[in-house]
């Protein structure tokens, strides 16, 4: 008879844990005994569920910014301003003329 190892499962994503013959197991050699946590079978099925959730996520930023900006399309003044964008009007508009403190005239 194998002799059987616990695959860990994933109650994330709906996998089990079970027993399973050793063999099932990648390799892992950084872990302690060198083995993987899950069987191969399920290995593949919970990397294919990680995979489908990040592009799921993927897809509601994607939806977001494009609901953004097709609001700043038709309402451009309601726009948000970055940070960089308000220091610069802040700079265009305190820049010092000629007679303020501070404003060293032109030499010839």
């Amino acid at each position: 008879m194998a002799d059987l190892r616990k695959c860990i499962g994933s109650a994330k994503f709906g996998i089990e844990a079970h027993q399973a013959p050793v063999g099932d197991f990648p390799r892992q050699p950084s872990q302690k005994d060198g083995l993987g946590r899950m069987c191969r079978a399920h290995w593949n099925e919970y990397t294919t569920a990680l995979r489908k959730a990040a592009l799921a996520r993927k897809e509601v930023v994607r939806a977001v910014v494009d609901a953004i900006d097709e609001k700043t399309r038709a309402d451009p003044i309601a726009a948000p301003v970055s940070l960089n964008d308000k220091r610069r009007a802040k700079r265009a508009r305190h820049t010092p003329t000629v007679g303020e403190v501070g404003h060293e005239p032109p030499t010839a």
